[in-house]
C-alpha cells in the first residue's frame, strides 16, 4: 500500500483525531516490513511540513523513522507523464497514483479519499485500511 503524505503528517504531528487511526496503521506496518511504500516526492513534502511544525532536526528524525517502515518508490519521467495524463484535479494526488504501480501497491492510503475518485488505484482511509487490509 502506498501511504499518502497526509497520513504521515497526521501521525508525526499528532493531528487529532486523524492521528489515531494513522498511528495504528503505521504501527501495524512497522510489524510487516515491505508492505508500505511512499512516493519520492512525499519524502520532501513530509520533511518540509514537519520542519515547519517541529524544527529541522525533528523533521530529519521523522524521515528516518518513515524510511525504517516504508520503501521509497523509484519513479521518473514516465511516472510524471502518467500522472499528467490522469483526470485528477490535484497534480500531487496524481503523482501519488503514478507512484503506486511502480511499487506494486494495490491501494493508496489517504485522509482525502474523495480526491482520488478518478484514480485507477483504489484509495482507502487509514480506518478503512485497518478494517479491510489487515
Amino acid at each position: 500500500m502506498l501511504i499518502d503524505t497526509n497520513v504521515l503528517v497526521d501521525r508525526a504531528l499528532d493531528r487529532r483525531p486523524s492521528s489515531i487511526p494513522a498511528t495504528e496503521l503505521i504501527e501495524r506496518l512497522v510489524q510487516e516490513p515491505g508492505r508500505a511504500f511512499v512516493a519520492w516526492h512525499t519524502v520532501a513534502t513530509f520533511h518540509y511540513l514537519a520542519a515547519r511544525a517541529a524544527g529541522n532536526a525533528r523533521a530529519r528524525e521523522l524521515v528516518v523513522a518513515m524510511i525504517n517502515f516504508a520503501t521509497v518508490v523509484p519513479t521518473g519521467t514516465d511516472s510524471l507523464r502518467y500522472a499528467r495524463s490522469l483526470a485528477m484535479a490535484d497534480f500531487e494526488d496524481a503523482m501519488q497514483v503514478a507512484a503506486a504501480p511502480a511499487s506494486g501497491a494495490g491501494h493508496i492510503i489517504t485522509q482525502n479519499v474523495r480526491d482520488f475518485t478518478q484514480s485507477p488505484i483504489p484509495a482507502l482511509t487509514p480506518e478503512q485500511a485497518l478494517r479491510e487490509l489487515f
